[in-house]
């Protein structure tokens, strides 16, 4: 089954520590995903950032929320037990314990009042829940809400900078495809050149990865629109221009796609070639930051439970 929400751990969270025990943060986290029968995949899933497994991020929040609550206490590092409150909740709620349950405490009702003051601007509130497709964010945790903020916006500068590609110049593109693949790495050693100026058929640029260039690797480059894919003797051209040049390694780079008879032909000829279509191409742009520029980063914070505990 998928991770749950973090409103869906709460109760679980507290039937967990009804037996009124300090319990270990990471046994907690072991039990509930145990409870929910999480695969070991699951287990194991990353959230977008990487920074952390994604059911410890939500049993994290869950417990960070019933702590806001007054219903879970926070004895010592990574440690955790329910109070008098959290006992009477499990009484109160037999069914689920969530939000709205937790409205009910005057210390949430507090905490809530703090967090919304830092976004009091009504005008930026209504634009930022518009743009993740929520009216309230309750269902997900501030890590879920900024990844997902994340991956809108590259959604979005993906499809603008491949637009942008869409107008360059075929020499400009091929410009723009040197910069990316020198900002990846390649050549590093050696050197990425343009050829097509030259007239070199069937090879745009050549990276050679060692300063004798013994090791190379070439690239076609052809910006097409997206109703003009790249299909199976275009392959079949490039591969015998790598033949015509004794190379093993090519890479073919467009704005458009591959279709399925291209990528049948580039895994059967003997050369190795990699395809990378328009929607890999903008995802590279800016992954490795070529034609785009960090506009705002956001920070966030967790409780420094040993600096607390070494004063």
């Amino acid at each position: 089954m998928a991770i749950p929400d973090y409103q869906t751990f709460m109760r679980p969270v507290l039937e967990y520590l009804a037996d009124g025990q300090v319990h270990r943060f990471r046994d907690l986290v072991e039990a509930m995903a145990d409870r929910f029968g999480l695969s070991a995949a699951e287990r194991a899933e990353l959230l977008p950032s990487g920074a952390q497994k994604k059911v410890n991020n939500r049993v994290g929040w869950a417990a960070t929320y019933l702590s806001q609550a007054g219903l879970i206490e926070r004895p010592g590092r990574g440690l955790l037990r329910i109070s008098a409150r959290g006992a009477e909740a499990l009484y109160r709620y037999p069914d689920r314990i969530d939000v709205s349950v937790l409205e009910q405490y005057p210390d949430f009702i507090e905490f809530r009042e703090r967090r919304r003051e830092r976004g009091s601007d009504p005008a930026r509130r209504s634009s930022r829940h518009s743009d993740l497709g929520e009216s309230d964010g309750d269902d997900e945790t501030p890590n879920d809400l900024l990844d997902r903020a994340v991956s809108i916006n590259r959604a979005a500068v993906e499809s603008e900078v491949l637009g942008a590609a869409l107008k360059l110049s075929p020499t400009g593109f091929e410009e723009l495809v040197v910069r990316l693949l020198e900002r990846m790495g390649y050549g590093r050693l050696g050197s990425v050149e343009r050829t097509s100026a030259s007239g070199d058929a069937g090879v745009d640029e050549i990276i050679s990865q060692d300063p004798l260039g013994l090791d190379r690797i070439y690239v076609q480059a052809k910006r097409y629109a997206e109703d003009r894919p790249v299909d199976r003797p275009r392959i079949h051209e490039f591969a015998g221009a790598l033949l015509g040049k004794q190379g093993d390694r090519g890479v073919y780079i467009t704005t458009s796609r591959f279709t399925d008879g291209a990528r049948e032909q580039a895994e059967r000829i003997n050369a190795r070639i990699e395809l990378i279509d328009g929607a890999r191409l903008a995802e590279l742009l800016v992954q490795y930051g070529v034609g785009v520029q960090p506009e705002q980063t956001a920070t966030l914070y967790k409780l420094d439970e040993d600096f607390f505990e070494g004063i």
